[in-house]
């Protein structure tokens, strides 16, 4: 594979004001001059870079795209080559690390925990949290409200003794018997 270089481009002709006025405007026999007199030399300048003749006329289609966006902003005709030619490398390295940044879908898959649980866990945790609703309604008064208060997360166990008006050093045994109750009542149904 031969690498051209600017001057090895094939350059028949002046490039001049004319042509990348023509070229803005979207003349098109202009722009297939254009496309045959440096197609060439861009391919090459993105081969540097790529492997894939996919990528590489990915990178050329973009720089054939950059320069009809500006073409009346080249401000000397002459620099039009190494324009292109620079182009088409910066477009092969942008499309490079894009590459480098992808992650296969598998590898991806196998990271990222599945947003749904499936309907089977759904229902399982549906049944056991009303189970335990039914068990917690069981319970002597002050276990359930105890049970109920520490169900919504509060802030502390000052808070349960506040809302509950029991003594902070109350809190703890009356839960322990609560959860003792509720587990004899939970297991059967669990084994």
């Amino acid at each position: 594979m031969s690498v051209l270089t600017l001057a090895e481009a094939p350059t028949s002709g002046p490039v001049d004001r004319e042509l990348l006025t023509a070229l803005a405007a979207g003349d098109e026999a202009t722009w297939h001059t254009t496309v045959r007199r440096y197609e060439a030399l861009l391919r090459s300048a993105a081969r540097v870079v790529l492997r894939s003749d996919a990528d590489v006329d990915e990178a050329v289609q973009r720089t054939w795209v950059l320069l009809l966006r500006n073409a009346d902003r080249i401000n000397d005709p002459q620099c039009l080559p190494g324009w292109l030619s620079t182009t088409a490398r910066r477009e092969a390295l942008s499309i490079l690390r894009g590459q480098q940044r992808a992650i296969p879908s598998e590898d991806v898959a196998d990271r990222v925990a599945p947003d749904d649980t499936d309907m089977a866990t759904a229902l399982m945790d549906e049944e056991l949290r009303r189970a335990l609703d039914e068990a917690v309604e069981k319970l002597p008064l002050s276990q359930r409200l105890i049970v109920q208060a520490l169900l919504r997360e509060p802030a502390s166990y000052d808070a349960v003794s506040q809302e509950l008006g029991i003594p902070r050093g109350s809190l703890g045994p009356l839960r322990g018997r609560a959860v003792r109750a509720l587990r004899a009542q939970l297991e059967p149904s669990l084994r």
